[in-house]
């Protein structure tokens, strides 16, 4: 087993060496305010059998989960997806039913539409995949997605059937799942291997911990870092402290740079920001606002960046691609383009025979002219709505998770070899691989709109998710509608037969015949 545990201190000014002892093989922190990064990752032979026998269905398989409480994204931690659980994946072939359905509701979700009756790729649906050369391609892998607030069933599976009773670190790290900012899963076949990410933000006294001297065969690198400003645009420089624990263990400093696919925004943009609400009223047809502002701050970075939205939609929303084939329609909105949309889009069906999770819509905004002042500038995405399942209730909320907002920029020099990018987030691969990201920050206070599942007297502040409140038919009333229809068919039945049997419809129709 390999760790790499990473600090990025936000400001240089707050830190000194004397923060850290190493003793013993092991490192103690003390009062380090500085955003974590844990990862780790097992060979196949370290993981138990029945974990290692599921993970062999797959060729490759990637999942992400992210809070839908705002977090400050440092370099190089500047990559975003949006709140929820994300998954991307290839399996093998003759791959049975529910596999993919059987690991969400194991791990994650149990009440996650996935139904288990269904093959894979019949609930999942395709990526968008773009080549060296700019061509849309075929993409081997699916995707599936479905919104959840909290890691508590993860953690609680890791710290029951995965930590060693003898291990009181496996199951603080299972515990501390749940204040993560984001998780990552990754497996591939081809490397037998399972890597963890975990980001955690710093509590408000800093980092109060232990790290302990690995096991024999095992190995931990700690790194202690603050970014730097580069002369050279094109990288991300580092300065710090690195040390590989065990009995020489020592602090190192350290400055380093390496190139990076997510990128910061420049300092002309600081303070930009975007929030997500829904226009009001919502009615049936919602639709979506991306507020940005000051909206002097939304300039391009470059002449070659091009500003984008990914969606990530529940089945219970969809988007009608129709729409915004008319250009004056798309002006009407401030939006350029959908270059790309995958998933359920039938415009017809209601939401229980949707097998699906939802689809996934890449747009490319609008951007204002110069000199718009430090006002707001929205680009607004119409939606739609399916007709939901009955429930003992007159509405259903149906959670829409905020989307990733970003420019892409064409850039000379290959991206690749950063040990700190994330890969495999769903939008990248509709982009060459020549191109950087540079994310809009979500405004930190969240919108009004919004709030937490399980939570209904929440206000949702700091939220990076929407809410609508659907009507449904109300089972718990339902009782009044069928014995109404049932009293209207009684009575229209009745009639009928007075009718018929009275003699009066046999009158009329002498009546008629002598009129003519």
């Amino acid at each position: 087993m390999k760790q790499r545990i990473t600090y990025l201190v936000e400001d240089p000014d707050s830190f000194t060496p004397e923060q850290l002892e190493a003793k013993h093989g092991s490192l103690s922190l003390k009062g380090l305010k500085a955003v974590q990064e844990h990862r780790v990752t097992f060979s196949l032979d370290e993981l138990p059998a029945e974990l290692r026998t599921a993970l062999k269905k797959w060729k490759e398989l990637h999942i992400k989960w992210v809070s839908p409480k705002p977090y400050v994204a440092i370099p190089p931690f500047t990559s975003r997806v949006s709140p929820g659980l994300h998954v991307s994946f290839a399996p093998r072939n003759a791959q049975p039913k529910g596999q993919l359905c059987d690991l969400l509701h194991t791990f994650f979700d149990r009440k996650a539409k996935c139904s288990s009756e269904l093959d894979a790729d019949e609930v999942a649906t395709p990526l968008f995949h773009v080549d060296e050369d700019g061509k849309e391609t075929p993409s081997v892998s699916l995707q599936y997605y479905t919104f959840l607030s909290h890691l508590t069933q993860f953690s609680s599976f890791v710290n029951s059937n995965l930590c060693p009773r003898s291990s009181e670190t496996c199951v603080e790290h299972a515990v501390s799942l749940r204040d993560a900012s984001y998780l990552d899963i990754d497996y591939t076949s081809a490397l037998s291997t399972l890597t963890v990410t975990a980001l955690t933000t710093p509590p408000s006294s800093g980092w109060e911990a232990v790290i302990p001297s690995p096991l024999p065969g095992h190995t931990t690198e700690v790194g202690i870092l603050t970014h730097e400003p580069n002369p050279d645009p094109e990288d991300l420089a580092f300065a710090g402290f690195l040390t590989t624990l065990g009995p020489d263990a020592a602090p190192k400093p350290t400055r380093f740079q390496t190139p990076a696919r997510h990128y910061p925004l420049p300092s002309s943009s600081k303070g930009l920001t975007y929030r997500a609400s829904f226009a009001t009223p919502t009615g049936l047809h919602p639709t979506l606002e991306l507020s940005f502002s000051p909206a002097g701050k939304l300039e391009p970075p470059d002449e070659s960046c091009g500003l984008y939205a990914h969606l990530t939609l529940p089945s219970s929303l969809f988007i009608d691609r129709y729409q915004f084939s008319d250009a004056l329609f798309l002006a009407s909105k401030n939006l350029a383009s959908l270059p790309h949309i995958t998933g359920a889009t039938d415009l017809e069906a209601p939401d229980w025979v949707v097998p699906q999770w939802g689809s996934a819509a890449l747009f490319e905004l609008a951007v204002p002219e110069k000199g718009p002042g430090d006002g707001s500038w929205t680009s607004s995405i119409p939606l739609h709505l399916r007709y939901l399942p009955a429930a003992p209730h007159a509405h259903t909320r149906v959670p829409l998770p905020w989307p990733v907002v970003f420019w892409a920029c064409d850039i000379t020099q290959d991206p690749s070899g950063n040990p700190f990018d994330r890969v495999d987030l769903g939008y990248e691969q509709s982009f060459g691989p020549g191109t950087r990201f540079m994310h809009v920050p979500p405004h930190p206070g969240g919108n009004g709109n919004a709030s937490v599942e399980g939570n209904e007297n929440s206000h949702g502040e700091g939220v990076l998710v929407s809410w609508i409140d659907v009507p449904v038919l109300d089972t718990s009333k339902a009782g009044w509608v069928e014995m109404g229809t049932i009293g209207a068919v009684v009575a229209a039945f009745v009639g009928l037969c007075w009718v018929l049997f009275s003699g009066r419809g046999t009158k009329e129709v002498k009546r008629e015949k002598k009129e003519q």
